[in-house]
């Protein structure tokens, strides 16, 4: 991921290489479940939203940094990064179906004793769940 771009010794410029993290941060970002803090006043008016916080812990201490008056509440984002990545699969990401065909997450496979099994999303091929890539 980052590592292996900041160590990739094929970048002619560090603009490129720089270029290269910021894409693979977003889509790490892209890949988080978000949350978002929601705001009513005391008069039960709509307040403010504020986000998007990494935890419910990151927004509950910045409602608490604030301050204002009436009451605040957390709210989880599904992410849209997991989203497509549950329906199109994400090849190579940590958690989801190694083999380089797939790239499907863990529940998409059959159930099969203690392992998972195929994939089963009718346009994938995936015999097997692997968690390691295969073997070159």
């Amino acid at each position: 991921m980052i590592v292996d771009i900041l160590t990739d010794p094929t970048f002619e410029k560090p603009e490129d290489m720089a270029k290269a993290v910021l894409k693979e941060s977003a889509a790490i970002v892209q890949m988080r479940d978000l949350w978002v803090l929601t705001h009513c006043w005391a008069d039960g008016a709509k307040g403010l939203n504020y986000g998007p916080f990494g935890s419910t812990t990151e927004a509950e201490a910045f409602a608490r940094k604030l301050s204002f008056g009436g009451t605040g509440r957390a709210i989880p984002l599904t992410s849209s990064g997991i989203a497509l990545a549950n329906h199109e699969g994400k090849a190579g990401w940590p958690g989801y179906c190694r083999d380089p065909e797939c790239g499907h997450p863990p529940f998409t496979h059959s159930a099969a004793s203690a392992a998972r099994g195929q994939c089963q999303l009718t346009a994938c091929g995936c015999a097997k769940f692997r968690k390691d890539p295969p073997k070159s």
